[in-house]
């Protein structure tokens, strides 16, 4: 059997009678359970974090002109930034920050009817965003920075100095140079009075918060099944290659022809 074949063979996996998987399904549930009242507990604990108060005005290039950070809100409390990796000169973005974006515009009216408006921010020049963006046919707000240290500021982008000396400030820890950016999530809210406030910034798997696709993996039987490393698999959108044809039933025939012979 050549490796391809053994590759597609269904996994030998335990089988057992229903009252022996209810049982097993329950016990699981108690755990899912835990990890439920976890996440909520962590959650509040997120929103009791205190605020720095945002001193630079930061000024974004945007499909509108000049905006500053505060009017990027539109109006809004609080604002969800996707740090999204579109260096200057970039061909293209980033495949795993584009799987992210993939998430976005089914949300974004949601998070509005929340009082949070989203919004990517990329270095590359407003030009290049939207040349890419047209291409991955996105429809959420991107800005660039103008060149400001507004990325730098918040971790995620570094400079020829700290790449010279193989050294970044990642995560919130010192880690080896890997890349001029890194991808990450910001949240920022505002007073009354317009003024803005960092509440909270994640990054490496943090920024799974934006990947519903592996919530679902994380459902099935081959979960993630990223056996050549995270993330490998991911590509841009518009460059996968056409997904596997339905395989025919064990008979070797097609559900339709199927329901033919049964009508005869």
């Amino acid at each position: 059997m050549n490796a391809r074949v053994a590759e597609l063979k269904t996994p030998q996996h335990p089988v057992v009678s229903p009252d022996q998987w209810l049982a097993q399904r329950k016990a699981l549930l108690a755990r899912e359970r835990e990890l439920t009242h976890l996440r909520d507990q962590v959650a509040r604990e997120r929103r009791t974090l205190p605020w720095v108060r945002v001193e630079k005005d930061y000024v974004f290039d945007t499909p509108e002109g000049p905006r500053k950070l505060a009017d990027l809100f539109e109006g809004r409390r609080q604002l969800l930034v996707q740090h999204f990796m579109l260096g200057p000169g970039w061909e293209e973005g980033c495949p795993s920050c584009s799987f992210m974006a993939d998430h976005t515009d089914g949300m974004t009216i949601h998070l509005e009817h929340r009082d949070v408006t989203f919004i990517a921010i990329s270095r590359a020049p407003l030009a290049e965003i939207e040349k890419f963006k047209h291409r991955m046919r996105w429809k959420f707000k991107w800005v660039s920075p103008q060149g400001s240290d507004f990325n730098f500021a918040f971790g995620v982008s570094f400079t020829p100095e700290e790449k010279k000396k193989d050294e970044v400030t990642y995560n919130y820890a010192k880690q080896p140079y890997e890349w001029d950016e890194l991808p990450g999530i910001s949240v920022f809210t505002r007073d009354e009075a317009g003024e803005v406030f960092h509440t909270y910034s994640t990054y490496r798997r943090g920024v799974e918060a934006m990947m519903g696709t592996y919530s679902l993996l994380d459902l099935t039987p081959k979960g993630r099944d990223e056996r050549d490393g995270p993330m490998a698999w991911v590509r841009h959108h518009d460059r996968y290659e056409p997904a596997p044809a339905p395989k025919a039933g064990p008979a070797g025939d097609s559900c339709c022809h199927s329901h033919e012979n049964a009508h005869g």
